[in-house]
């Protein structure tokens, strides 16, 4: 090749060099632009008189400098980032919202608990028992107003799921087409402006969600959320749905949509926006509800109970103060039976704050405690009623399946608590109907001759209750129930003896002698009786919430964990920003535009511009001054 030829060549490349630089430096704030190099390399050289000649130089590529590593790391780090900001703003929200002071429940628990007191110091007080009343009803208020505005930031998380889906669905499609126009163009050379434009398409989906990204041979990624569930595969996309899967109509679950019903994929979606949201509803918001809920309805079980023990001022045994919700059970979309098993709490300190699955498989029913994934054995009964046996009585529930004709693979949700705070209400209207009094009293014989005293006595089941007058004799080795000579009592260790009949219970203390009395009746008639006011001011300081927490824990608990979540979410979103930000310093680093070295180029290609341009100057002068020496 001539010299003209050579110069020419390195023009042409030189130029492409020069433009390529000035396409990065144009760029240099583009987000999310990756920095271009103009690849070039020497012409085929000629044999010429016994030795090769150089022929020039051409443009191999315009080479895109970007790390999939690096890429990956940043995809990674914006999802972490993301998914822990929002859940920390979630969390703080309520965390705000249980410890307030002005719409926490501590403070109305506290006065219900202070009117309770009163009221045993003055039970025939009608200011009192108004009083007491009137804290129950704002006690009940307050449960409900903390679950309404937990539902209000249930709402809103179902709203921010649905609106996440439907920005994943547009952004997946956008890269299934992206995929399209780079494996289309792959054949004229490498599109760089599109292989950015899907990198800042990916990130912004790694915001969504968190995403693990396969490259094809033509060029195109595949694109697979939780454990290998496929977005994006080539130039197609499936899209995800938000709907009820698992039968509650409040909390939609992410679907993968086929062309059948969607395959419920909620519990592999990990990181992102999205991941922060589902987390969020299942561990704050559904167990906050929960917990609240099962505290509700234990405060008014036990209350009730307590309240049915004693007699009121008209001397009736005590009704209900408060009513209480029943488990929500509801059937999974897609059940082939319609029915609907009925569940109900058999032991209210047993129950916990966890949702459950019953499900029927192989002609048996299967229960999961979704809390921990255990499964619940059961046992059935002879009118098939399931009930949870002796070593699993922490859940407190039975179950009645009988007539429910059930098909395989049906499934039912059942939340025992979920709706506890908002439905427990104050049913009580007359304040006469504190049962203040206790049901029964008990005195000694007349003629008594021991030292044998009785200690207590209360009424212990109001189901089997009678307040008939009973007379307990020892004859001198054995108590005897009414003369009833086929179950005597024998005295207990220490002088202790507990004797129980008729739904209650008495305690004599000391020795008796043979012929001794001790007479249990009904109390009527004594309405200053504080006995069962006391017994039930003594259920705030009972651990009867789960078995081992005081009302006021119960709550306290709550509080607790919400704000250990809250911290925990805080202290992730620290992390995160810190990664967040080595990683978009590492993807600059490597891929990022240096305008220092851009301009030192700039200026290293002009030079070489120009001095081809002096060569095919130069060869231009030196093919005219021959032509002139042939002319003469």
């Amino acid at each position: 090749m001539s010299a003209s030829g050579i110069g020419t060549s390195a023009l042409l490349a030189f130029q492409r060099a020069i433009g390529t630089t000035s396409n990065n430096i144009a760029n240099s704030a583009t987000e999310g632009y990756s920095r271009q190099r103009t690849e070039l390399s020497n012409l085929t050289p000629q044999f010429l008189g016994g030795s090769f000649q150089g022929q020039g130089v051409q443009v191999d590529t315009i080479r895109r400098i970007s790390d999939d590593f690096v890429n990956t790391q940043l995809r990674n780090s914006i999802s972490d980032q993301s998914n822990a900001e929002l859940k920390a703003s979630l969390a703080g929200r309520i965390d705000d919202l249980l410890g307030s002071s002005s719409s926490g429940l501590t403070p109305v628990l506290q006065d219900f608990f202070d009117a309770g007191q009163d009221l045993a110091n003055d039970p025939t007080s009608s200011a009192a028992r108004t009083v007491f009343l009137t804290e129950a009803e704002s006690l009940a208020e307050r449960f409900a107003s903390i679950d309404r505005r937990i539902e209000e930031q249930r709402d809103i998380i179902n709203g921010q799921i649905r609106t996440n889906v439907d920005e994943i669905n547009s952004l997946t499609e956008a890269v299934a087409g992206l995929n399209r126009e780079i494996v289309s163009k792959s054949t004229q050379g490498t599109p760089n402006d599109l292989l950015d434009q899907r990198d800042r398409v990916l990130n912004q989906l790694a915001e969504k969600v968190n995403v693990r990204i396969t490259e094809q041979d033509d060029g195109a990624v595949n694109v697979f959320v939780g454990n290998g569930q496929a977005l994006v595969l080539g130039g197609n996309n499936r899209e995800l749905v938000a709907e009820s899967l698992t039968g509650d109509p409040r909390s939609p679950d992410i679907g993968l949509a086929t062309s059948g019903d969607p395959v419920n994929i909620s519990r592999f979606i990990q990181g992102g926006e999205l991941g922060a949201l589902l987390e969020t509803r299942t561990g704050i918001i559904d167990e906050a509800q929960n917990t609240l809920g099962r505290l509700a309805i234990s405060i008014g079980e036990e209350f009730n109970n307590q309240n049915n023990l004693g007699l009121d001022l008209e001397g009736n045994l005590g009704a209900n103060i408060f009513g209480i919700s029943e488990p929500t059970v509801r059937g999974f979309p897609g059940n082939g039976s319609d029915g609907i098993p009925e569940v109900e709490v058999s032991d209210v300190r047993a129950i916990t704050s966890s949702d459950y699955r019953l499900r029927y498989v192989g002609g048996e029913y299967e229960l999961t405690r979704l809390s921990d994934g255990k499964n619940i054995t059961l046992v059935p009964d002879d009118d098939l009623l399931l009930v949870a046996p002796e070593d699993e009585d922490e859940d407190g529930l039975v179950i009645h399946v009988d007539g429910l004709e059930a098909e395989e693979g049906d499934q039912w949700l059942i939340q025992p608590t979920r709706n506890g705070a908002r439905d427990l209400s104050v049913e009580m209207t007359d304040p006469a109907g504190i049962a203040a009094a206790a049901a029964v009293r008990a005195d000694l014989g007349e003629d008594n001759k021991g030292d044998a005293t009785i200690a207590s006595v209360r009424a212990v089941d109001a189901d089997t209750l009678d307040l008939d007058a009973i007379s307990v004799e020892f004859d001198g080795s054995n108590f005897i129930v009414n003369g009833d000579n086929d179950t005597p009592i024998q005295p207990g260790p220490d002088g202790v003896t507990t004797i129980a009949f008729n739904g209650w219970e008495m305690e004599i203390r000391g020795t008796p002698e043979a012929g001794d009395t001790f007479d249990v009746s009904s109390n009527v008639g004594y309405p200053g009786d504080n006995r069962n006011m006391l017994a039930m001011n003594e259920l705030s300081d009972e651990r009867l919430v789960g078995g081992d927490r005081t009302f006021g824990d119960g709550y306290n608990s709550l509080l607790a964990n919400v704000g250990t979540r809250t911290r925990q979410a805080q202290v992730a979103q620290e992390s995160a920003n810190a990664q967040l930000e080595q990683a978009r310093a590492q993807r600059e680093a490597v891929s990022g535009v240096n305008l220092d070295e851009e301009a030192a180029d700039l200026i290293r290609y002009q030079q070489a511009y120009q001095a081809a341009a002096q060569v095919i100057s130069v060869s231009n002068s030196l093919f005219d001054s021959l032509l002139g020496a042939v002319r003469r």
